[in-house]
């Protein structure tokens, strides 16, 4: 198949060491690099934010990225994008009017705004069926509003355009569960959701390799941006009473400043989180690394006894699946992705979002039971194996695709703000995916205690 990847903000030329590297940009790389591995060509399209930038760049056999024209060709926050999407949609449409895509897969909601755009001004231009669109969220705003409130930067757009490009595309492909009800409560219907994880690199993330050196008896890892949301201020506050019970453990922090181009010492989080770890006395038990290549990774991992990972929410969470794969026990917040991916009392434990003692709790006795610990790295790095590899990602991607284009499933042209459909609150039924097997070997069932 020939499959065009929209990524307005996220170049996946970023994961080489670009400012702008992240999930997003790691997932849209491995993805249409697994997809070409199968024997597709992938082309993505992504906003050209360096004026020195070449028109089409290739990433790999198979897979090429062209820069669009859409806004100033210089770095602009992603949330002050949106005024240049209908540039971004009408070159899009040019491009698809002379070589027309089989499907088209847009990342983020203005993506996804942009991808419907396009495809409906090709099909308005040419007729015939519409281009088969899905559509992939990352992180939906809705969630994000419930949990940051006024600082919540997104544009006030979204809260509308957001549910109708779901409501608009052929299939969502949702990363986790938790996602697949939120868009259901945001209108979209059960038949056009699919659930297809995020990846992780099972070869580069692995159990055996160099071990980074450690300073005391036990490592507890946290590996996340340094903003609030994050919970590492409940990693430390949870550290501290450790400490104060005895036990000889240190806390790793790795991640970059939370502040677009702050260096960590400026960054007011990292000042917060700082200021913390002094107040409750356990300064010279945490060490703040800031942002460490994909690469050396894996030897950070390796070193911890426990990885924690206690967002407040989390659409999806890679860091779970790198410390499965190299084999390292988890603690994790009973949010979002983390609900899947992590399995209670198999791969790691759960606790609850902002619940220090309850983590300190979960940490003290996986510290304590080294069997354990044992137990949950082997499971985690078979189910890592199992379930996440980016081979199988791009194999169930491939059968979202397959069923689009075989099946003709394509909506008619349907101008995204216009689709008025009111979001329902209907809870989903134990079968969210059309396709039955791409939850075959998930974790956790589709259970009660997703319910809105």
């Amino acid at each position: 198949m020939e499959i065009a990847m929209v990524s307005e903000h996220a170049s996946p030329l970023a994961t080489l060491g670009g400012v702008d590297a992240g999930g997003q940009n790691v997932h849209v790389a491995a993805l249409s690099a697994a997809l070409a591995d199968r024997g597709h060509t992938v082309t993505v399209y992504t906003r050209r934010d360096d004026a020195s930038l070449p028109v089409r760049v290739p990433l790999r056999p198979g897979v090429d990225v062209v820069h669009v024209d859409a806004g100033p060709a210089r770095h602009v926050p992603k949330d002050d994008l949106l005024p240049y999407m209908s540039t971004f949609a009408q070159v899009l449409a040019s491009e698809w009017f002379v070589d027309r895509p089989d499907v088209v897969h847009g990342h983020f909601w203005m993506s996804g705004h942009a991808t419907v755009d396009a495809v409906n001004q090709v099909q308005a231009r040419t007729g015939g069926t519409r281009i088969p669109v899905v559509q992939t969220f990352h992180a939906l705003g809705v969630v994000k509003r419930r949990h940051q409130g006024t600082a919540d930067t997104s544009p006030a757009e979204r809260e509308w355009l957001e549910p109708a490009v779901g409501r608009s595309a052929d299939q969502v492909v949702a990363t986790c569960s938790d996602e697949a009800f939120e868009l259901k409560s945001l209108g979209v219907p059960l038949r056009s959701i699919s659930v297809v994880p995020c990846g992780v690199d099972v070869e580069l993330f692995r159990p055996d390799g160099p071990v980074e050196e450690r300073g005391r008896t036990f490592r507890v890892l946290t590996a996340s941006r340094l903003v609030q949301r994050k919970g590492v201020g409940t990693t430390i506050a949870a550290v501290a009473q450790l400490v104060a019970a005895g036990r000889d453990v240190e806390l790793v922090i790795v991640g970059g400043a939370g502040t677009a181009g702050a260096d960590l010492p400026d960054d007011p989080e990292y000042q917060r989180l700082d200021a913390l770890a002094r107040d409750l006395g356990i300064r010279d038990h945490v060490s703040f690394r800031g942002q460490l290549a994909q690469e050396a990774m894996g030897a950070v991992y390796r070193s911890a006894d426990v990885v924690v990972c206690a967002p407040w929410y989390e659409p999806f969470g890679i860091v779970p699946l790198e410390a499965m794969a190299c084999g390292v026990p988890l603690v994790a917040s009973r949010v979002g992705g983390l609900i899947d991916t992590v399995v209670e009392d198999a791969t790691g434990l759960h606790v609850e979002p902002r619940d220090e003692d309850g983590l300190a709790t979960a940490l003290g006795g996986l510290l304590d039971d080294p069997e354990r610990r044992a137990a949950y790295a082997r499971a985690g790095r078979r189910r890592a194996e199992s379930r996440y590899t980016w081979q199988k990602v791009a194999t169930d991607t491939e059968r979202v695709y397959e069923r689009l284009v075989a099946g003709g499933r394509v909506r008619p042209v349907r101008p995204v703000g216009g689709i008025g459909a009111a979001p329902t609150t209907t809870r989903i039924p134990d079968s969210v995916r059309p396709a039955e097997e791409q939850l075959a070997d998930a974790a956790l069932p589709i259970t009660e205690r997703n319910a809105r």
